[in-house]
């Protein structure tokens, strides 16, 4: 036996395929009770059915016409209890939030309060159609528009739109609100900054909005290059897209002297809100200069990674830019308080605006988790989820720059994100060793390889909602495996030795996937 490392980890396991430590490789290939699981097509059969149906007269006539099935479908044929089994035991080799601690950066996998759960799934909510007349979903139609309120707010901007389903659709509607105010003076431009700690769906989304991308520098401080973004900036600069704080953890201190920069210039400033989970509460960015802003309901404010429908991504508005607005939206009668929908139809009340990003505000799930988790916290509440969040992570930060390279560790007190890179690991061993041996201690692992400008990056976000003891427990494990890369442990390139699956083959799953079962 091998005498184990300063981490306490004995390295001999690497010799059993099955992950066990001197235990024989079962025959089933199932590891005590975590059982391997094959595919439904390897437990059923296609020629029975798990249940009776009554035969059917093939010459009866159908309303299938031209559809109806010509052979046979090739669907198995599974007993209740062979499918309830197989779901289950799916879902043991899944990784939650409510089974451990997500360390992912740039990703905000917070707790979600089951208070919300709850609240998303009283009637009324959970069984609204979106076709229903707008006289009988007037609840909806207030929760929808309080929680604008809430977040016109929070973020110190006038206008919201409650459309947009996801991060990445709320930052097109930003840029498309930007295309837009553009046009309507006359002035097209083609050209969209995008600092390199931004986050990487903000080029692409200029560029899918038909905009040239080109990339300002960071400094060796790991900020926007000031500078160079003033010295770019011209008649063809349609604006800028800046992640604030940015994906190296840092807020951008600079932010008013850029925005003051990119407006005298006849710009407009996008903010990538993906971060607001910091700032929540502290920082308002109308007072920054923002003219767009998207926000991740599911980072924030605690909703679902789009868990049970759509995701949500809400974009406010500076008021240059809050006639742009897409369709539709929400309006208050002032006669009787009731609460209508402005669709293209309304023509007088439509504006400038650049049209639909959806057909309707499909995601009534989200807006009732985000509003309870807000109402639950109240304002100063809210701020305390920063704060938090912010102290769990310069926690990590502290305690792992002794034996991990902290890139900009002496820039100052991170946000609520903590960088890494790879530097001094030896005998070959990389960021993705140290994310799998993670995996055998029990953990997600963290954010690799991003951002860009960190060789061999590791982001790690604690988030608001761990406790100090976790948080501890986590440093410990990141902590042993670390050590063990400073090391050249050879046993961390095949790890992980204990999940479901051994280490696969990455490029190949990438670019050679099988999509279809073969049997």
């Amino acid at each position: 036996m091998n005498a184990p490392n300063k981490s306490g980890w004995k390295p001999e396991m690497q010799a059993a395929e099955s992950g066990f430590l001197g235990g024989p490789v079962t025959s089933t290939g199932n590891r005590g009770l975590m059982l391997k699981e094959p595919l439904l097509f390897e437990i059923g059969r296609a020629d029975v059915t798990g249940v009776d149906l009554p035969e059917v007269d093939a010459s009866a006539p159908t309303r299938l016409g031209g559809l109806a099935r010509s052979e046979a479908i090739g669907l198995v044929g599974l007993t209740e209890p062979e499918t309830v089994r197989h779901y289950t035991r799916l879902s043991r080799q899944n990784y939650g939030i409510d089974l451990g601690f997500f360390p992912l950066g740039s990703c905000t996998m917070k707790h979600n309060p089951r208070l919300n759960e709850k609240m998303a799934r009283l009637p009324g909510f959970a069984d609204i159609h979106p076709l229903a007349p707008q006289n009988a979903v007037q609840g909806a139609l207030e929760v929808i528009h309080q929680l604008g309120e809430w977040l016109c707010t929070l973020t110190g901007m006038p206008a919201v739109a409650m459309s947009p389903k996801a991060g990445a659709h709320g930052e097109l509607c930003g840029i498309l609100a930007i295309r837009a105010a553009h046009e309507a003076r006359g002035d097209a431009r083609e050209v969209v900054l995008v600092p390199e700690s931004a986050h990487g769906t903000n080029p692409a989304t200029a560029a899918f909005a038909g905009y040239r991308v080109e990339d300002i520098p960071a400094t060796p401080e790991g900020r926007v290059d000031v500078a160079a973004l003033k010295a770019r900036l011209g008649p063809d600069v349609a604006g800028v897209m800046i992640t604030n704080p940015n994906t190296c953890g840092l807020f951008e201190k600079d932010f008013r002297e850029i925005a003051d920069a990119v407006h005298a210039a006849g710009g407009y400033v996008y903010c990538d809100g993906a971060n607001f989970n910091a700032i929540v509460g502290k920082v308002r960015p109308g007072d920054l200069g923002v003219d767009a802003m998207h926000i991740n309901l599911h980072k924030t404010f605690s909703t679902p990674h789009g868990g049970g429908g759509p995701g949500s991504g809400p974009v406010v508005l500076s008021e240059a830019l809050a006639p742009f607005a897409p369709l539709p939206f929400i309006r208050q009668n002032a006669s009787d308080g009731s609460f209508y929908l402005v669709e293209e139809e309304n023509r007088e009340e439509r504006g400038p605006s650049f049209g639909r990003m959806t057909a309707f505000h499909g995601q009534m799930g989200m807006f009732t988790r985000a509003l309870t988790y807000m109402l639950s916290h109240g304002a100063d509440g809210l701020k305390q989820v920063a704060e938090d969040a912010v102290l769990n992570a310069n926690y990590i930060l502290r305690s792992m720059e002794d034996i991990l390279h902290a890139p900009f560790g002496a820039s100052g007190p991170c946000m609520h994100e903590a960088l890494f890179g790879d530097k001094d690991f030896t005998n070959g061993l990389s960021t993705l060793d140290v994310a799998k041996g993670l995996i055998d201690e029990g953990y997600h692992p963290m954010t690799v390889y991003f951002p860009l400008v960190v060789h061999g990056a590791m982001l790690v976000e604690p988030t608001e909602t761990e406790s100090k003891a976790a948080i501890d427990q986590f440093i410990t494990a990141f902590r042993g495996v670390v050590e063990r890369a400073l090391e050249g442990d050879e046993a961390l390139k095949q790890a992980p030795y204990y999940s479901p699956r051994r280490r696969l083959d990455e490029t190949g799953a990438a670019r050679k996937p099988k999509l279809a079962y073969e049997g």
